[in-house]
């Protein structure tokens, strides 16, 4: 399609061409320029010239957030520091962060990764992207600016929180396309809502990521912030940052790009492939990544494969969006339960709205589950023992476990401006 700047239209074979150099050249790299690798690699008995197809893959051993935190300050160093021009690290909130190096090469391809998606999202030069995602050491910000500025839209670069200021930018400056997480989108659709701007606003766009979401959420932030259309993005600090991929216009699954990583989905409790169409976890494997390359690096994301091409013509694979995490799991009564799928069964039920939070307590060694949700705005408080009992039920059906429900008022809640903690877990403390 002769209209995409940034994106290439690969075939499968193609695809699988620059796989195969791509994954023959980090082995020999990392092999050659990390301890790391080298020393992990002649563990496993796999020598660089071992790997001659994709096939070999298999072979590889695998890299995780533990090796990361392992080799800090700089793990997984593949090039001299004198050839590191930025680092970012993780906003992991246990013990060390993961900190990844990059050369001025993979700065380079991480924008024009992003930039894809820009253009994915049907955005032009002409637009206005106001960044609300957090700047600093995370990759957030930085990588949205980035693959803005590599777009060519202009960037309003505001960061998190500054509820007034958003609200002045949106109004003043009307920028057309919002990046946050789903969390402060919705945040700002309430305050637009609740300051009456939404005729003085000139918002048609969305690209949001950071956490996992239900339709739900999607469809309140979008109807609050009057949008045409949002876009759900994926990315990674340890995977260059933001910008992995993109869920187009015909919003069919998340197009992710086969030319820079390997995706593959695998078992999370015997990494072996999960059959075509299954859940699983997300592990990649860069192809051109210098200083901090990821061979078979387990992302403990979930999401599953989807097949076939996509309507919007653009030829890249695809995934579904992010399920949840393997590490977001909790076990209440022997039923292992992700928080994605409450956010789920809330989509089921009319009159309460995508904002929910789960206590996990235990009382004379029984575990107890209590879910508040929130009301929706408008909704006759009168009938909260009705919507409790449906939302209890629905969990019920669909989850297979009991819980309590309390219904809170709109805006009872905590707000967030990144990822909303979802599950509260005090059982240890009982």
């Amino acid at each position: 399609m002769s209209e995409h700047r940034f994106i290439p239209q690969l075939s499968e074979d193609q695809i699988a061409d620059i796989q195969t150099e791509g994954l023959k050249w980090t082995v020999g790299h990392a092999f050659d320029n990390s301890p790391f690798y080298r020393s992990r690699l002649n563990e496993a008995g796999v020598q660089p010239g071992d790997i001659t197809s994709l096939d070999d893959l298999t072979k590889l051993p695998f890299t995780t957030a533990d090796d990361l935190k392992a080799g800090y300050p700089l793990p997984l160093l593949s090039v001299p520091e004198s050839d590191v021009v930025r680092i970012h690290g993780s906003s992991g909130t246990t013990g060390k962060r993961k900190i990844l190096s990059y050369t001025q090469k993979d700065i380079d391809t991480w924008k024009d990764m992003f930039a894809r998606c820009y253009e994915l999202a049907g955005l032009t030069v002409e637009d206005r992207v106001q960044v609300c995602v957090g700047y600093g050491l995370w990759t957030a910000g930085a990588g949205f600016q980035l693959g803005c500025e590599r777009f060519g839209a202009m960037t309003i670069p505001v960061g998190p929180g500054m509820l007034e200021i958003q609200l002045q930018i949106l109004e003043d400056l009307k920028p057309t396309c919002l990046c946050s997480t789903a969390s402060m989108a919705l945040l700002m659709g309430e305050e637009v809502q609740k300051n009456g701007l939404l005729e003085r606003i000139a918002l048609k766009k969305a690209i949001f990521g950071g956490e996992a979401h239900s339709q739900k959420m999607r469809k309140q932030f979008e109807d609050a912030l009057g949008l045409e259309d949002s876009f759900d993005i994926t990315g990674m600090t340890e995977l260059y940052g933001p910008g992995t991929g993109l869920d187009c216009q015909a919003h069919d699954g998340v197009h992710y790009w086969a030319d820079i990583f390997i995706l593959e989905i695998l078992d999370p409790h015997t990494l072996k492939p999960v059959a075509p169409g299954e859940v699983g976890e997300m592990v990649v494997t860069t192809l051109s990544k210098e200083a901090s390359p990821l061979i078979r690096y387990r992302t403990r994301d979930l999401t599953r494969l989807l097949p076939g091409q996509c309507a919007c013509g653009v030829t890249m694979p695809r995934h579904d969006r992010i399920l949840g995490r393997s590490d977001d799991m909790f076990i209440f009564r022997g039923v292992n339960i992700y928080p994605g799928q409450i956010a789920e069964v809330l989509g089921n039920v009319p009159g309460v709205s995508a904002e929910y939070q789960i206590s996990l307590t235990r009382h004379d060694g029984l575990d107890h589950m209590s879910v508040r949700v929130e009301r929706k705005p408008g909704e006759d408080s009168g009938n909260d023992a009705a919507l409790a009992k449906a939302v209890s039920d629905e969990i019920r059906k669909h989850i297979l476990v009991r819980s309590e429900i309390r219904i809170a008022n709109p805006g009872e809640l905590p707000r967030s401006f990144g990822k909303t903690k979802r599950v509260q877990d005090d059982r240890a403390d009982d």
